[in-house]
């Protein structure tokens, strides 16, 4: 394993990574290296609560009546 030294942190930066640790029931270099780790990670999406809020931002108006090969004409326009 890798060993990483960090100067000048914060004091006030080191108090929440100590609080931070305490709650964990963790040293403070586990609790550094935790976040490290999740920092990296990406962050999981619910798609079907990112699409309602896209819908309900904007919906689509009752009149608007859009078929499949509409849709594609419109994706295709351009790509030549």
């Amino acid at each position: 394993m890798a060993t990483l030294t960090i100067k000048n942190i914060p004091d006030a930066v080191v108090r929440r990574l100590k609080a931070q640790a305490a709650r964990n029931r963790r040293s403070l270099n586990s609790e550094v290296i935790d976040v490290l780790a999740s920092t990296g990670q990406p962050t999981p999406i619910d798609v079907e609560a990112l699409l309602a809020r896209a819908r309900a931002l904007r919906p689509i108006p009752a009149t608007a009546r859009l078929t499949p090969r509409q849709l594609k004409t419109w994706k295709n326009a351009g790509r030549l």
